[in-house]
């Protein structure tokens, strides 16, 4: 199953080198004149030798032609090594920027079921060792192990045709036990391998976790039992770490004596060869040479498979997020969204996550043109989920949502998603600056345009009051600003993208009244013209609302205007008093 995965990962890098196929063609003509020049350079040297050898001729002179292409055929086997190199890195990099790019686009893909289970620093760490691993394979794959196999099947036809056949025979069976050796302890490593990027992954998300929750640590006073929770993962890592690496000691101990035993073997023979007059001298530094020219590469090969054995565990992780289903796919004929009047239908929907615990029952409900609706209801009553489905972050068990009358599972999501704006109630910003994050309403707009969007939310003034203005980074999830300083940020970047559709999901619930009051004459401005959803939990900031709908376990059990539903006495009539008391309190 394993050697499944790992061709398939091989396999999907192919498409990626077709791309630049002439310049790999190129790269290859360089790889084969390099080894015909590296095969050349023992015959330059036994040419050398021989003819410094006062034993094979009477006159002494200095062979020049064969240590002039000794030399050049050093330089010419580097040169083009280098060349190839040098025109193969576009290949490689390339491919682990397309590579990175698709992972990257496939997690913005993938449903929000997904992202809610995920572990980011898991999946972070994955993504860096996965693309590390491509670089290593596309490279040593391709430009060491092919070559190293041309060179041992050269090496092996010159030792067969040009000396005794047990000169091949001893070569053959070393170069066999070693790949056989060196497969099998190979195999038997990968299992710490993985165990080792488990724990790595493991704790490199129990390390980013803690960190993002820094002031939940300290208020807790928990600083000791996140580092035991770190260390304890971590010495499991160690622990594979060690087993780890003391069986690649145990390795490279057999690969060194298989080659020692063989090449010594070869020498003998040799020398016995030299002494029978079977053999020159050059013969025996040919042998030697070629021996060596050909265990070196041998015992790089060796080096190159167990990495690359690394780098397919290391891409199984990575490629396995490239297999995670979207939930939700656009239709083939689906077209862009066209919005005219912005007319929303929910029309009987159910929806469960899961079909043990359904979430909403029957939920029917028309938002005319230009409205606004509000809906009520306690925590967990299915508020919040009515946004998920309007976004289409997950696709309905049946019903239909629709906007102009056209379903919005036959439209695409990127359309349905750019005519819809939101202010959540909890506002995440991003690690960057305050005019980066209301640019990212629009990343089209000028700045001009952004200034006006923090001028209509009313925070243009704060901000230049900042030292660094536009400029002030607002730190990790924007927590250098206040809540109210986050929503306002969160009402300019909704402003700057001019959505047809807004939703207020809960925007002012965690302000106090103050903040909230002034929130919500900016919020009140923001919707004026366009139809507007409001998820609410403080019923003062809804009395304007057209219609009012009461949700309770993911029933809607009332609805009507803010005076409709105090005349009937019911469960809305209820929450306002409750909350007038509170606040009078």
């Amino acid at each position: 199953m394993k050697e499944h995965h790992d061709w398939k990962a091989i396999r999907s890098l192919l498409p990626y080198l077709w791309a630049f196929k002439g310049r790999v063609a190129l790269a290859f003509g360089l790889l084969i004149l390099a080894k015909f020049a590296n095969v050349g350079i023992p015959f330059a040297l036994k040419g050398a030798v021989d003819a410094l050898d006062p034993q094979q001729q009477d006159i002494i002179y200095l062979p020049i032609a064969m240590l002039l292409a000794y030399g050049l055929l050093r330089l010419t086997s580097s040169l083009f090594s280098e060349l190839r190199d040098a025109l193969f890195a576009k290949v490689i990099f390339n491919s682990v920027r397309q590579i990175a790019g698709n992972i990257f686009q496939h997690l913005h893909k993938l449903s929000l079921r997904f992202h809610l289970q995920r572990q980011t620093g898991g999946i972070s760490r994955d993504i860096e060792r996965g693309t590390r691993g491509i670089s290593f394979l596309m490279n040593f794959m391709i430009f060491n192990i092919l070559p190293t196999l041309v060179e041992i099947g050269l090496v092996s036809v010159i030792l067969l045709s040009q000396y005794d056949s047990v000169f091949a025979i001893v070569t053959t069976s070393t170069i066999l036990l070693y790949i056989a050796y060196t497969l099998v302890i190979t195999e038997w490593r990968m299992r710490f391998r993985r165990v080792m990027n488990n724990m790595d992954s493991k704790a490199n998300n129990q390390a980013i976790d803690s960190l993002l929750n820094y002031e939940t640590v300290k208020y807790f006073n928990n600083e000791d039992y996140e580092l035991q929770r770190y260390d304890d993962t971590l010495a499991s890592w160690e622990k594979s770490a060690i087993k780890n690496q003391t069986s690649l000691s145990l390795l490279n101990m057999g690969q060194g004596a298989i080659i020692a035993t063989g090449l010594t073997i070869l020498m003998l023979l040799a020398g016995q060869g030299i002494i029978d007059d079977e053999l020159t001298i050059g013969d025996f530094v040919l042998i030697n040479a070629f021996l060596l020219q050909l265990y070196l590469p041998l015992g790089f090969l060796g080096f190159v498979y167990r990495e690359i054995r690394h780098s397919l565990a290391d891409m199984e992780r990575m490629f396995n997020i490239l297999e995670q289903p979207q939930e939700t796919t656009d239709k083939a004929a689906a077209q862009p969204l066209q919005i005219h009047h912005a007319e929303i239908r929910f029309n009987h929907v159910n929806f469960h996550y899961d079909s043990n615990r359904p979430i909403l029952h029957d939920i029917d409900f028309t938002i005319a043109a230009g409205n606004k609706l509000a809906i009520v209801g306690a925590s967990g009553s299915g508020k919040s989920t009515l946004v998920r489905l309007l976004f289409r972050f997950y696709d309905l068990q049946s019903g239909s949502i629709t906007i102009d009358g056209i379903d919005i599972s036959d439209v695409q999501q990127h359309s349905l998603r750019q005519s819809i704006g939101v202010v959540p109630q909890d506002t995440v910003l991003f690690n960057n600056t305050i005019y980066h994050n209301i640019l990212y309403g629009n990343p089209l707009a000028n700045k001009q345009a952004v200034i006006k969007a923090a001028q209509q939310a009313h925070i243009h003034d704060f901000i230049q009051s900042l030292p660094d203005g536009y400029d002030s980074l607002v730190g990790e999830r924007g927590l250098k600003l206040s809540g109210g300083e986050k929503q306002r940020v969160a009402i300019a970047r909704t402003l700057l993208k001019n959505p047809q559709i807004l939703i207020f999901d809960e925007a002012t619930s965690a302000l106090d009244s103050h903040a909230e009051k002034a929130i919500n004459r900016e919020l009140q401005n923001l919707s004026i013209n366009k139809t507007t959803l409001v998820i609410a939990h403080r019923l003062s900031t809804i009395i304007n609302a057209d219609t009012i709908l009461v949700l309770e376990h993911g029933r809607i059990t009332e609805r009507g205007t803010h005076s409709e539903l105090l005349k009937k006495q019911g469960h809305y009539s209820a929450m306002w008093a409750l909350q007038q008391s509170e606040g009078n309190y």
